[in-house]
Parts: C-alpha cells; sequence; structure tokens
C-alpha cells in the first residue's frame, strides 16, 4: 500500500475537488502553503533564478514552475489534466413536469452513463453573481450533500433492461430535485447555498458552470487495501502526482508542471492542451530568463523533456480478451509507457528509454501499454503539447479500472511508483 500520509492527501484532494475549478483552488493552496508565488497573467512578470511560481487560466487550468538555479536550460515538464467526463448542467436547467423539479444535462466527455443511476448526487462548479454595487464575481460552489439523484426504472417496466439497452441523455436521464418544485426554487437554493458559503445576499445570478458529482466518497478497498476506488481518478490523480513531484523538487533544475482543462473534449480551448496557455508562460518565462532570442527559445525546448501523465487500461480479470497478451498492464505493477504507433501516444524510444532509466535509478516497476491491433485508442495532452510546442514527450500513467465510470478503480501502491519516478525526473542533472 502507499505510505499512509499520501494517500489519506490523495483522497483527501480527490473528495475537495468535484470539478477542475476546485481542483485548481486546491492544487493552488499547496502550492501557496509550499512557498510559491502566484502570478497574474495580466500584470508584468518579474522573475529571478530559483523562484518557485504559478499561474493559472480560466480558474480551470494551471501551470507551476521551478525556476532553475542557475541559467534557463532543458525543461523538466510534466502534464496532466484537470477534467473528468460526467453530467453538467445546461443554462437554463430547471424542468418542471410530473410533479418534480428535474435538471436538464449535457454530457460531458465520453461518460459511461450506467453507473450515474441511483447515486446520491451533489452539486458544484463556478458561478458568476453580479452584486449590489454592480460589481461581478465568479465564486465556487460546492453543495455536498445528496440534493439529487437519477432514478432507474424498474426491470418491471422494463424487461429488457440488461440486454444492452441504450441510454438517452435527453429524456432517460433527468435527475430529479426537489418535489413540486419550479425554476424559482432552484434559483432561491442556488442563492441559499451562496449565501452560506461566501456569505452572498442580494445578488443577481448571472451564470454558471455546474456538474453533478457522486457524493460517495473515495475510499481503500480490498482485503489488504490494495484498491483505491473513487471518482474523477482520471485525471485528478495525476494532477495530484504532479504536485507531489514539484514539491518534492531540490530547486536546482527547471521544472514546469502544467494541469490543463478540456482535455475530455478535445483540449481545444484557451486553455486546453490544444490552446496557447503553456507557449504563453514559457515564452515569458524565457523572455524574462532566457538567451538568444529564437534561438534560444528552439534550443530551451528541444533541450527540455515532457511526461504527459493519464491514467491507463489496467488488465481487468473480467474482460483479459480486451489486452494485447504481451501488454496489459496490472494494477500495482507500477508505471505504464504508453505506447502507439499511429501517435495517439507521444512516446518514442527516446523518451521511454529516459523513463525506464529514472524507474531503474529509483527501483520503481514499470509497464508498457498498447492497445489491441482491432481497437481504436484514446489519447492524451501528449500529442497535442507535443505538437504545440515541439518538445520530445512521453506519454506515461496509472493503471486503473472502469475509466470514465462515476467511481473508478486503481491500485493504492502505483501511486508512491509514479511520484518516487516523477520526483527523479525533476531533479534529474542530465535529461537524455
Amino acid at each position: 500500500m502507499a505510505h499512509a500520509p499520501t494517500l489519506d492527501r490523495l483522497l483527501h484532494f480527490l473528495e475537495r475537488s468535484p470539478t477542475p475549478w476546485h481542483a485548481v483552488d486546491n492544487m493552488a493552496r499547496r502550492l501557496d502553503q509550499a512557498g510559491y508565488r502566484r502570478l497574474d497573467e495580466t500584470r508584468p512578470w518579474q522573475l529571478a533564478p530559483g523562484e518557485r511560481f504559478y499561474v493559472t487560466r480560466n480558474d480551470s487550468s494551471l501551470i507551476a514552475m521551478q525556476v532553475p538555479e542557475k541559467e534557463l536550460g532543458g525543461l523538466r515538464m510534466i502534464g496532466s489534466h484537470t477534467d473528468s467526463p460526467g453530467l453538467r448542467l445546461k443554462p437554463h436547467p430547471a424542468v418542471s413536469g410530473s410533479d418534480w423539479l428535474q435538471l436538464s444535462v449535457e454530457v460531458y466527455g465520453g461518460a459511461l452513463l450506467a453507473p450515474w443511476f441511483d447515486r446520491d448526487l451533489g452539486l458544484a462548479g463556478r458561478v458568476h453573481v453580479r452584486r449590489e454595487d454592480g460589481r461581478l464575481q465568479g465564486v465556487l460552489l460546492h453543495v455536498d450533500r445528496p440534493v439529487a439523484i437519477i432514478p432507474s426504472l424498474a426491470i418491471h417496466l422494463d424487461r429488457e433492461a440488461n440486454n444492452g439497452r441504450t441510454l438517452n441523455a435527453q429524456t432517460q436521464m433527468l435527475p430529479v430535485m426537489l418535489q413540486g418544485g419550479g425554476e424559482a426554487d432552484l434559483e432561491k437554493w442556488l442563492k441559499r447555498w451562496l449565501y452560506e458559503q461566501h456569505g452572498l445576499e442580494n445578488v443577481q445570478l448571472m451564470d454558471h458552470e455546474l456538474a453533478l458529482y457522486d457524493m460517495q466518497r473515495p475510499s481503500r478497498v480490498g482485503i489488504e487495501g490494495e484498491l483505491i476506488a473513487g471518482a474523477r481518478l482520471d485525471n485528478l490523480l495525476s494532477c495530484f502526482m504532479g504536485i507531489e513531484a514539484m514539491l518534492n523538487s531540490d530547486g536546482r533544475q527547471g521544472a514546469v508542471f502544467v494541469a490543463n482543462d478540456h482535455e475530455e473534449v478535445g483540449s481545444a480551448s484557451a486553455c486546453g492542451a490544444q490552446g496557447p496557455f503553456l507557449g504563453d508562460v514559457l515564452r515569458r518565462v524565457h523572455a524574462l530568463l532566457g538567451e538568444g532570442g529564437e534561438d534560444g527559445w528552439v534550443r530551451l525546448i528541444q533541450g527540455s523533456r515532457m511526461i504527459s501523465c493519464d491514467n491507463a487500461h489496467a488488465l481487468h480479470p473480467n474482460f483479459p480478451d480486451k489486452h494485447d497478451a504481451h501488454h496489459g498492464p496490472t494494477i500495482n505493477g507500477g508505471p505504464v509507457i504508453k505506447v502507439n504507433a499511429n501517435q495517439r501516444y507521444a512516446t518514442n524510444s527516446a523518451t521511454a528509454a529516459m523513463f525506464r532509466d529514472i524507474c531503474r535509478e529509483v527501483g520503481t516497476p514499470v509497464q508498457t501499454f498498447v492497445t489491441r491491433a482491432d481497437m481504436g485508442c484514446g489519447s492524451t495532452i501528449g500529442p497535442i503539447t507535443a505538437t504545440e510546442l515541439g518538445v520530445p514527450t512521453l506519454d506515461v500513467g496509472v493503471p486503473q479500472w472502469g475509466m470514465h465510470s462515476i467511481r473508478e478503480t486503481a491500485g493504492s501502491r502505483d501511486a508512491d511508483h509514479l511520484i518516487r519516478a516523477l520526483t527523479a525526473y525533476v531533479n534529474r542533472v542530465e535529461l537524455s
């Protein structure tokens, strides 16, 4: 099992991060406590060698950097993403019918829909309000009690329920929230929660980005606690491990951690991996501390490496035929190098060799995943970041079951395995 303090921190982070905005807020708090300085993208920056800083965009993406003590050379970059598939409220979500206030939802990303039924659902996200003095303000909302549920239809009324029935999110997955309620009731409760959490009174609700989430707490599972189960392991687990590695940095090398939003929907946004966020930050740092203009920029990027961390598909004991016979990663078997000849993952032999050597140095087991030749392959921020920056990149992740379910499962020892490797990476003198 992972060291208890590490696992306790992980479970707490998962529980308190129901949305990307909450995940970034919690990561920022840890960076603040560790002495990182928060920078504002709209203000001029001043940086010094050895300094540690972070910056956010859209409050849902974050970049943290350990500036090297000496010259700005090759950077040890770690990438992840803050978003997870799920159900998000539409702009006008209140639906009244059949004696119930229900919520009209939109499916975010490639969610497994069936596990959302019969769950105690909380509500969280970001709300923008207009205060009495005319100021617009964005605040986080976290209703951490069950306020909604999506009830199943009894099998007596649908005898084909266990025969692969297709689910219609528009008509069959509207959560029920309040008996006899309407739109005015929803607004009343949102304002009440804003008052309870932020002391906001007499505000006008201007807009919101709200999501439903499973109220069941993350937990250790198995006779010997071999597993952890919880929501949003993909990819908050990688966010947690990236922050842990940054906080373990000895400060001598240049290290960068980026947690992008919108990976689950293609990454094409101002704060997604296909957007300019990482490039904007690195170019500002290079302009302040680097050398050689554009030539120096290219040398900086080509001397750097990116490890894109996103969970991998573990060999499923009930469905072993879904994996290639020689590339089925096992739970608690160590981090997984993800390879795809068609560049769905950015790994090449050079970046894989570097990571294998790091794992050898710290005694961490390492595995490899390649999808079956007769199945499609997912992707990550790795190929996108490599394309946008030109940085040599590797895709790795810890193995898990049930990816994109409302509750996912991973190994309790694998977080420590990858944290140890990532820590050695950010402190490594030579990258090649």
